[in-house]
């Protein structure tokens, strides 16, 4: 086992542990800023230290010291840290902007008491779906997200934000449940869910059921990255969440998502029968969202929509099934992932400063909030993928890999990418020029922006360019984790105990000789 092991459930448990302290002091509204603050900021240090230590190979924990298949394992590696690094840093800034705008409306000492809470409780299942070994664990993930997310979402209790909580916890429940279905028919097919083990298994089920699994799992995680078509319900849920509220889930909840059909495209499906499905995917995802946004004249609806367009950047990547289009889609995850959420912060700030969201309502923030000009200006043009930002070079990736592909479809999704990625910069600076230079139709009250708040949104905004200025370091590392995601082998050996590994001849032997291997290793528990 590897020294660094301990570490490896800290993300997941700090939050949890924190969580229920929060919720013990209720009634003390310090003590939970100061206790959420402590816990995201260790778990911050330990996503990092995973990150720098799973380079060298994964990291294994065996849950309660049974190895697999047996027990749960947590798994860090490349990727899983990668996401689970940049996912801290936003959880912090966001938690840092949300406690400011508690302060500055004068509620720090009365606020929402779930708050803390829940939003720990949602911290530690991003981490847990990031770091887990077998599907069944990587569904509990999601549901301590659905649970979290729907309390979240509805904070405040207003009409809007019950109905768009209703929608979003139906969509996701439907998403659960096929989710669901399908760990029981790969259970039923294979006789285990542990991933590693699954990966040397499902070669030897039919291919015709093979393909029904991976469209049933391709069917549960597109609805919750929100990709076309099953991306509708995503700009009517996340406009009426609170500021704070909806820049973590746009950074972070489609984001799972995507992590998962990385995971589980990469892992136990390499043979790429799906492919030309999720390339076709990727471009409607792209166009049609993009095509929303333009329409949009409301900027918290621009900026989901353009969340669910750029989706379709990262199915591209995955789609391609090679090296290149892998790292590239990997980098634009973690950079959307910042920007996304900088965008989203910014954007409560305008609602803050101008009192609305609609581009008509809005004008001249540019003259009393040059900050928020600037603010906004840098990650909208990361989006729109403006030269030499991280946007731009993660785009560059992916239509490098898709030439580098040379079929038909792939240059027409190179097509698709290169017309988005200017119909983006079209919306946004249609946004630019309304919220910041046209003469707004009321001039709004005088107000300063809480430093708190601009400060955490600055900071995001920082983190993007950061990402630019290391995008020669950031890039050979997603290659490197690429490199691992096709070379399933280091994954496999990594978690499977030596007499489990090359025993998936059929479903019937493997599942003989893992129990075999159970029993051996209840009986060494039993000496130990």
């Amino acid at each position: 086992m590897h020294d660094l092991s301990w570490v490896v459930p800290l993300p997941v448990v700090l939050p949890l542990f924190a969580a229920g302290l929060a919720l013990a002091l209720w009634r003390h509204a310090r003590a939970q800023r100061i206790i959420s603050l402590v816990a995201l900021s260790l778990v911050l240090v330990a996503s990092v230290t995973l990150l720098i230590a799973a380079d060298a190979g994964p990291i294994v924990l065996d849950v309660g010291g049974w190895a697999a298949p047996v027990g749960i394992d947590l798994v860090a590696d490349r990727l899983s840290t990668l996401m689970l690094t940049v996912s801290s840093v936003v959880i912090l800034c966001v938690l840092i902007y949300s406690l400011a705008q508690g302060i500055a409306d004068g509620d720090e000492d009365t606020p929402i008491a779930i708050f803390h809470p829940t939003y720990l409780v949602l911290s530690a299942g991003v981490a847990n779906a990031f770091l887990s070994g077998d599907l069944f664990n990587l569904y509990v993930g999601f549901e301590i997200l659905l649970a979290a997310s729907y309390v979240l979402l509805t904070l405040g209790g207003t009409g809007e934000r019950i109905r768009a909580g209703t929608i979003y916890v139906i969509v996701s429940f439907l998403s659960s449940f096929v989710f669901l279905l399908a760990i029981a028919l790969v259970y039923a097919a294979t006789g285990t869910v542990n991933l590693a083990q699954l990966a040397e298994r499902l070669p030897e089920v039919d291919p015709g059921v093979q393909l029904a699994l991976q469209l049933l799992l391709l069917l549960a995680f597109g609805i919750k990255a929100a990709i076309f078509p099953l991306s509708a319900w995503l700009p009517d849920s996340y406009p009426t969440a609170p500021a704070p509220v909806t820049a973590v889930f746009a950074g972070l909840l489609t984001k799972v998502g995507v992590y998962a059909i990385i995971r589980t495209q990469t892992l136990l499906f390499p043979d790429g029968r799906a492919d030309t499905i999720l390339m076709w995917a990727a471009l409607a995802t792209m166009v049609v969202g993009i095509l929303g946004a333009v329409a949009q004249n409301d900027i918290k609806r621009l900026v989901s929509f353009t969340l669910v367009s750029h989706i379709g950047y990262m199915i591209f990547g995955i789609a391609l099934s090679t090296e290149q289009g892998l790292s590239a889609a990997i980098f634009y995850v973690a950079h959307h992932i910042t920007v996304q959420t900088a965008l989203f912060l910014v954007v409560g700030l305008m609602e803050r400063r101008g009192g609305s969201t609609s581009l008509d309502q809005l004008g001249g923030l540019a003259r009393i909030a040059p900050v928020l000009a600037i603010l906004f200006f840098i990650p909208a043009m990361n989006l729109a993928g403006i030269p030499p930002l991280s946007g731009f070079l993660g785009k560059v990736g992916l239509l490098q890999a898709g030439v580098a592909m040379g079929t038909p479809l792939a240059y027409a999704l190179v097509a698709g990418a290169i017309v988005t990625s200017l119909l983006t910069l079209y919306a946004v600076v249609k946004a630019w020029n309304k919220a910041f230079w046209q003469t707004a139709p009321v001039e709004p009250p005088p107000m300063t922006l809480p430093r708190g708040m601009t400060g955490s949104a600055g900071a995001l905004v920082v983190v993007g360019i950061g990402l630019t200025v290391l995008a020669g370091p950031l890039y050979s590392y997603t290659e490197r984790a690429a490199e691992t995601l096709r070379d399933r082998d280091q994954y496999i050996f990594a978690v499977l105990p030596d007499g489990v590994r090359g025993t998936g001849q059929s479903p019937e032997v493997s599942q003989e000789v893992g129990e075999s291997v159970d029993d051996d290793l209840v009986e060494e528990g039993g000496e130990g």
